[in-house]
């Protein structure tokens, strides 16, 4: 696995944090059942257990 400096990590979870909050936004727009909503949804997951796994390793970095 790639390291990344805590520097690097802190920037990755800003930036997906920002995006994160943007399609949260942008699902409510969306109509359910349709193929953008589905995807939509799956994005915003993909990109929480992104944040979870950044944030764990910046605890593992911090001990």
């Amino acid at each position: 696995m790639t390291k990344y400096s805590k520097g690097e990590l802190e920037e990755a979870l800003e930036a997906l944090n920002s995006i994160l909050g943007k399609c949260e936004k942008a699902i409510l727009k969306l109509k359910e059942n349709s193929a953008q909503h589905t995807l939509m949804t799956r994005r915003v997951k993909a990109l929480r257990i992104a944040l979870a796994l950044i944030e764990r390793e910046l605890q593992v970095i911090s001990r």
